[in-house]
């Protein structure tokens, strides 16, 4: 066995930046996806909430089937650059692409165009972020190292969510305030930073070169990676918090609007205090997961959001402070199942490693990224045409009854559940900071 020769020593502030920089506009085309993009093609460009829903969650299950490919391509990459940095390069031209067909769109535009730019941004996207994320894993060898990096790695994640949030505010005081005209500023902002970043990164930021013979990955080798019990949990876990912030992002503004009767500017600030909370958390889970493990730390989040929930549904309406508070306490918990399970995912490539004597980075990430994009799909699909099948009117009418319990159901009930789930599946995890030492151990023993 002749892995990439990987280190432990800790890893520099500056060299983490860098690393996490492309973040900044994957992150700002990830949060539209989900909370924002949905409520614009329905209530500014008139699509019908059912047909919003069934497209992103259609196009999403469907680009599954890509990662399993790009984990097997990944791995057999060998480049001076690399296996991991020229397929983030690659990706960017793409994502360029799709920001512009689907922040640009005019009304009147209908379920073909919106499927047709988000074909386009989710096949950029998971070439980025799954070859981002694998290329992390290679940074060090060390179990809480490793939850630094994607610390980082998820800082500049909400960094680049807050960025979008605030580039309307911005442009609004250039005279640009309507819906349509926000959606353009966001949009730009993302154009010019996909190559600046990615730029900066692939340039500064060193990849290990894996030594001896190129892994011979087949899709099938992807579907093996599934007996070990870590990654079968990282991945449901993974799968199902997913789905519970995918639930509440995308009905976030519909939420306090409609069943709290919040101000459509208010909802917008609760929002970014959601995310500002989400970047405060990383570092609390980092620490947390030192001292009690990984696995135990995401439980506490499950824990936390739950808190959170019980807050947003007691809550009066209209009070934008009562509001506040519960959305801060929700969102906290925001940052920890993608750090911790894409730390979590590094040492189990370990453990595959010991078992099998193979690297398969990219194929464990392409794991982690199917897991993603389910639950990013269900959230959108299954939120949606629920508010629709719930009588809910997305365009200013009057919802009551039936509309907003569905709603309330949708955005509480849902996630509350999930994050149980969540917390269940971690109980007993396997690969504990002690299993994980005896496994580095085993592998300096032979020779990797």
């Amino acid at each position: 066995m002749n892995p990439a020769p990987l280190h432990a020593q800790p890893l520099g502030r500056r060299e983490l930046a860098l690393y996490a920089g492309p973040s900044l506009a994957l992150a700002g085309v990830g949060l539209p996806l989900i909370a924002l993009l949905p409520t614009y093609y329905a209530s500014e460009l008139g699509l019908n909430l059912s047909a919003v829903g069934v497209v992103f969650m259609a196009v999403r299950l469907l680009d599954i089937g890509l990662d399993p490919v790009l984990g097997v391509l990944m791995d057999r990459t060998r480049t001076p650059w690399g296996r991991f940095r020229p397929w983030l390069v690659a990706g960017v031209p793409i994502m360029m692409l799709a920001t512009a067909v689907l922040f640009f769109a005019r009304s009147g535009v209908g379920p073909l165009y919106l499927g047709a730019g988000l074909t386009l941004a989710y096949a950029g996207w998971s070439i980025c972020v799954l070859a981002q994320s694998a290329w992390g894993a290679l940074l060090s060898t060390d179990y809480h190292e490793r939850s630094r990096v994607y610390s980082w790695w998820q800082a500049f994640n909400l960094l680049g969510l807050l960025l979008v949030l605030l580039a309307p505010p911005a442009a609004a005081l250039w005279g640009w305030r309507t819906q349509r005209d926000s959606m353009m500023v966001m949009g730009a902002l993302l154009i010019v930073l996909y190559p600046l970043t990615t730029a900066a990164a692939v340039a500064t930021v060193r990849e290990p070169a894996p030594d001896g013979a190129r892994p011979r990955a087949r899709l099938s080798d992807w579907v093996a990676l599934f007996r070990l019990d870590a990654v079968r949990r990282i991945m449901l876990v993974d799968l199902v918090l997913g789905l519970s912030f995918g639930m509440q992002a995308s009905l976030f503004l519909f939420y306090f609007q409609a069943a709290k009767g919040i101000a459509p500017l208010a909802s917008n600030l609760l929002l970014l205090a959601y995310f500002l909370a989400g970047l405060a958390g990383g570092p609390i889970w980092t620490v947390l997961a030192k001292r009690i493990d990984k696995h135990r730390a995401l439980a506490a989040s499950c824990l936390l959001y739950l808190v959170g929930i019980a807050g947003l549904f007691v809550m009066p309406a209209g009070s934008l402070a009562w509001a506040a508070v519960a959305a801060i306490i929700a969102g906290l918990p925001y940052s920890a199942p993608n750090l911790l399970s894409r730390s979590m995912m590094a040492d189990a490539g370990d453990e595959e490693l010991l078992h099998t004597g193979v690297d398969r980075t990219g194929l464990l990430y392409a794991v982690l990224n199917s897991s993603t994009k389910v639950g990013a799909a269900l959230a959108v699909g299954t939120t949606f045409v629920g508010l629709d099948l719930a009588g809910f009117h997305a365009r200013g009418a009057h919802n009551a009854g039936g509309a907003l319990t569905g709603l309330v159901l949708l955005f509480l009930a849902g996630p509350a559940a999930l994050n149980l789930v969540g917390a269940a599946l971690l109980i007993n995890y396997p690969l504990t900071a002690a299993r994980f030492e005896e496994i580095r151990a085993s592998l300096a023993q032979t020779g990797s």
